[in-house]
């Protein structure tokens, strides 16, 4: 599945960190992947915790594709 980040819509709450090790934040709170913070979409294997990030996200800042 495919995941992409918004960074724009992310309010910094921390959720899809706490579901999923997949994210990571910049220095600012916004939302990044792990790995590679210049990143914007990924393809990943499907997960319970990464759907649950995804489910879970307050302003759709995780868009599952």
């Amino acid at each position: 599945m495919k995941i992409t980040l918004i960074p724009e819509r992310c309010i910094a709450c921390g959720l899809c960190q706490t579901y999923s090790d997949l994210f990571d934040y910049h220095d600012n709170g916004i939302v990044r992947f792990y790995d590679d913070p210049n990143l914007l979409e990924r393809d990943v294997p499907a997960s319970e915790e990464l759907l649950e990030a995804v489910k879970q996200c307050p302003t759709r800042a995780l868009i599952k594709d």
